[in-house]
């Protein structure tokens, strides 16, 4: 089913999300040192099909000057102690583009931490949002710690999501017809598996953490690229995968379903498309609940309609599961005092809400949010069809 809906283009466009940032390229030039961050200084930690994170130290804490690196689609910086450590701070960082040679300006990273595990008071280390930049051969990094100083352990995380792991399980799960019983069981979509986008599954936490039934899904956008081509859209996720788990140290990709411009849908955080899977997308509101991201940003793109279609589908099946309906409301209770709403307020969202409705974030994007209501009206006929 297709949504007819009009558009609302805004003026400006929001960066989103932090699962990853979009980097503009410029046609400027600037010299880089031949050092590359694969010597004695760095480490590089690899995966099934080529990909692999490389960290380099930013000693210091002032940055890098531009330097020749090996090739990698997707950074961030990340540092030892609390996650929120670079909060009212700026990171700004630009990359040379492997096929012109030309760099691109300066783009700032995101350091608040809009979404993730919850409970992660104390965590380990912290990491900016991703910043997705195509392939990329050189990088340079400036960095102006906040009001808590300078963290432990900074550095710079490079990400080549290299080929992929070779399937091990079928590639993609076919769609099915709605139940026959009724109810609100809606069709579920073809869906790519793990397997089919490439996940090295030897990075995960081999275990699953499941919560209750699923009563909201929250919509987000990725923040990348919104005119990629759909077969690299697999690329695209493998790298988010590689960051969230080496560099972020969560336990998995923080997305329940990921859904490309074409309307494809991709399986994100193992354990069981049918089950209740607990994600890191939604800073206070990751239980009872799964988080879908659209792949792109959509601050002032239109999102396209494949695109709309296959959040519907997906979101009208999941909530189905748990027979709830897509155009309802449910009452979640905040678990961490860095969503919108104090540790242990109830709150009442949509079935079907955006990232922003929970945390203090554009995401998903202004043109995309105002999609929404008319989103959730399909999605509810998907369920009564």
């Amino acid at each position: 089913m297709r949504l007819s809906l009009p558009v609302s283009l805004p003026a400006a466009i929001l960066a989103g999300c932090t699962a990853a940032l979009l980097l503009q390229p410029a046609a400027t030039a600037l010299p880089a040192s031949p050092t590359d961050p694969a010597g004695p200084t760095a480490q590089r930690r690899t995966s099934a099909g080529g990909g692999s994170v490389t960290s380099l130290p930013l000693r210091g804490g002032r940055g890098l000057a531009p330097r020749t690196t090996r090739p990698f689609e997707l950074l961030g910086v990340g540092w030892d102690g609390p996650p929120d450590a670079l909060t009212g701070g700026t990171v700004r960082v630009r990359t040379r583009d492997a096929a012109t040679g030309r760099w691109g300006d300066w783009h700032v990273l995101e350091t608040d931490t809009e979404d993730g595990p919850d409970g992660r008071t104390g965590a380990a280390h912290g990491a900016t949002a991703p910043l997705w930049t195509g392939r990329s051969d050189g990088v340079a990094v400036e960095v102006r710690p906040g009001p808590a100083g300078q963290p432990r352990g900074l550095r710079l995380e490079l990400v080549d999501p290299g080929a992929g792991a070779a399937p091990s399980s079928a590639r993609t799960l076919p769609a099915t017809p709605a139940s026959p019983d009724g109810g609100r069981q809606a069709p579920r979509p073809g869906i790519v598996t793990r397997a089919g986008w490439g996940a090295d599954e030897s990075l995960r936490e081999q275990s699953f953490e499941y919560t209750g039934p699923v009563r909201a899904v929250f919509v987000h956008h990725t923040a990348t690229a919104t005119d990629y081509a759909c077969a690299d859209a697999p690329r695209v996720i493998r790298a988010m995968y590689q960051y969230h788990v080496q560099s972020n140290g969560w336990r998995d990709i923080g997305y329940n379903f990921l859904v490309d411009r074409c309307g494809t849908v991709y399986e994100g955080r193992a354990g069981g498309v049918d089950q209740p899977v607990h994600g890191a997308h939604t800073l206070g509101f990751n239980t009872d609940s799964a988080g879908v991201a659209a792949i792109g940003t959509y601050g002032g793109d239109a999102p396209p309609q494949p695109l709309l279609d296959g959040l519907a589908v997906v979101s009208a099946w999941k909530l189905g599961l748990a027979a709830r309906p897509a155009d309802g409301r449910t009452q979640l209770v905040s678990t961490s005092d860095g969503s919108r709403f104090p540790k242990g307020t109830v709150v009442d969202f949509d079935a079907i809400s955006g990232h922003r409705d929970a945390f203090n974030t554009e995401c998903p994007g202004t043109a995309l949010y105002a999609q929404l209501p008319a989103l959730r009206a399909v999605a509810a006929r998907l369920q009564s069809s």
